[in-house]
């Protein structure tokens, strides 16, 4: 079977329909011209599409504002640049009545499998003890081996993939890291309308990056930059990389507080064809794109903002510091082979960790749900999702390796370093909604992380609202959670409950210091028999986390 090459517009047109299941596949590329077609050719017609994308930034907001979705199935809806934030559109279009599932990354790639093999479900070890139990889709069942969870089947109608390579037959080249895999593209019910940065005769030599064979694909449409604004990696292939466009994803995400109608007007309704898309970035930013998947490009933004040595240490930074020393010790108690961060100041927290405990002799290595183990952080770029990181990984693969093996497998001990919206006495983590109040932004992989690693560090800030006495969702279980480190303190389990266990040196009685955290939170902790003190921050460990964060977009 041989796939249609068709220009994008008459891809969407023939292939996609209204009520369609239709399946944005993510991968390291984040987002597709297709995508961005089906809004442009259904802006206003209210399809009724279900929508299934991992994540969803803030361009996944333009199917709200077009009006295009009746339900979503999704581990994350939310802004990722410059900070990882609930977004208006989403929250608004939920509260009207769009219908969503919330998965994790690892189960959402699960029920993906479980389609593409052709089984009734497939095992999971995500969700059990969160509220992400209550989907139809997921149960638990005794069986002779044990308890297990089980996620059942997800098939889309379509999938839409943006890829490096495709031949004149239709075969689809993919580069790692993969995050969710290429299961819903082989799960997809009439198959995948593929966009790639070039379409060649022949892709002998290059078999083993062919992820979507021709019979699974309906048509294949020649898009240069099809994934902007996120990036593509492409290495040893024929084809250009480019990193990821941050700040039209910026843009973006102020669009959609100001008016999502008239920034989609010039970027998704007006230009008729990719080229005029491409046209109205302009070949500057082009070049500038290219620039940004070199490894060594983050000089550049280092040099554009340079670390602030004199700014005074904030809250955020004395919470991180506090965390990075506690990630350590973690790490050394567990004997741990990798530390999977969450996003923000989490991962700035287990970075710092990480090279410090490489500087102690350990071999312990950073691991991220994208697909990557033994990546290295760049200075000046605070996002676990680099492209520059890329060419030096020495593992590149997808969620299901890490947060199906690297996690929670039998080889492997892995420590977690995770944020959350709220925290309760029990660990349970919250970052998906507010009972009675607004819709925040989902697990992402924070459930499968936490459900399966070996410890969990969890870091914020000891306020009222985050420190609290039973999160009213729970999106991660506390089970594994060891300790809550904040900039007031840290507590520490004990006896299944977490109890305040250090606080920072001061001037100030113990006591007093010790009631400052008991009072930002709204539980009561319990007191440890001995509360330790920690020493402030220094200027190094200050500097070690604005070298990744120069620009204190997260530690402000």
């Amino acid at each position: 079977m041989t796939a249609e090459q068709l220009s994008l517009a008459e891809a969407v047109e023939r292939h996609v329909r209204p009520g369609d299941v239709l399946h944005v596949l993510c991968g390291h590329c984040r987002w597709t011209a297709a995508a961005r077609e089906v809004v442009r050719q259904f802006w206003g017609r209210e399809p009724g599409f279900t929508l299934v994308m991992v994540s969803l930034g803030s361009l996944g907001a333009l199917f709200f504002e077009g009006g295009l979705v009746r339900k979503v199935v999704t581990s994350y809806s939310g802004d990722s640049f410059p900070t990882y934030t609930p977004n208006p559109v989403f929250q608004g279009g939920y509260a009207k009545g769009v219908e969503i599932e919330h998965w994790s990354i690892l189960t959402f790639a699960q029920r993906l499998e479980a389609a593409a093999r052709g089984l009734p479900a497939v095992v999971t070890g995500s969700l059990s003890g969160s509220s992400m139990e209550d989907n139809d889709a997921f149960t638990t069942v005794d069986t002779p081996l044990g308890r297990v969870g089980l996620v059942a089947p997800l098939v889309p109608d379509v999938t839409l993939v943006h890829g490096a390579l495709a031949d004149t037959r239709g075969n689809v080249v993919l580069s790692e890291p993969l995050l969710e895999g290429v299961w819903g593209a082989w799960a997809a019910r009439r198959g995948v309308v593929a966009t790639v940065e070039r379409v060649v005769d022949d892709l002998r030599g290059y078999g083993p990056r062919v992820r979507i064979p021709a019979h699974r694909v309906l048509a294949v449409a020649e898009a240069p930059f099809g994934a902007h604004p996120g990036g593509l990696f492409a290495a040893g292939l024929p084809v250009e990389p480019y990193g990821e466009d941050i700040p039209f994803w910026v843009e973006a995400r102020e669009a959609s507080r100001s008016g999502l109608a008239e920034w989609a007007r010039t970027w998704v309704l007006e230009p008729e064809t990719h080229d005029a898309y491409l046209e109205r970035l302009g070949d500057d930013r082009l070049v500038w794109l290219r620039s940004r998947s070199v490894p060594g490009s983050w000089r550049e933004d280092a040099e554009a903002h340079p670390v602030d040595t004199t700014a005074a240490t904030s809250a955020w930074e004395h919470a991180a510091a506090f965390a990075a020393r506690e990630v350590r010790a973690v790490v050394a108690d567990h004997r741990a082979h990798a530390v999977l961060a969450g996003a923000g100041v989490a991962n700035l927290a287990a970075w710092v960790a990480v090279d410090a405990a490489r500087a102690d002799g350990s071999e312990v290595e950073l691991t991220a749900e994208l697909g990557m183990l033994g990546y290295r952080p760049t200075p000046a770029d605070p996002y676990i999702f680099n492209h520059r990181t890329f060419p030096t990984t020495p593992m590149l693969a997808d969620a299901s390796t890490v947060l199906g093996m690297v996690v929670g497998g039998s080889g492997t001990r892995t420590v977690a370093c995770l944020g959350a919206a709220q925290v309760d006495r029990r660990g349970n983590l919250n970052s998906t909604l507010i009972p009675g109040g607004p819709f925040l932004v989902g697990s992402g992989g924070a459930n499968d992380v936490a459900s399966r690693a070996d410890a969990c560090v969890v870091v914020t800030l000891a306020r009222p609202d985050r420190i609290v006495e039973e999160v009213g969702y729970v999106t991660s279980p506390g089970r594994n959670v060891v300790s809550v480190v904040s900039d007031l303190g840290i507590l520490r389990r004990h006896d299944g409950e977490l109890v305040v266990s250090a606080v920072p040196a001061g001037p100030a009685p113990l006591a007093e210091r010790v009631k400052a955290l008991v009072d930002a939170c709204a539980c009561t902790p319990s007191v440890a028999p001995e509360v330790s003190e920690l020493v402030a921050p220094s200027a190094d460990e200050v500097l070690a986390l604005r070298r990744y964060d120069p620009e204190r977009l997260f530690l402000a």
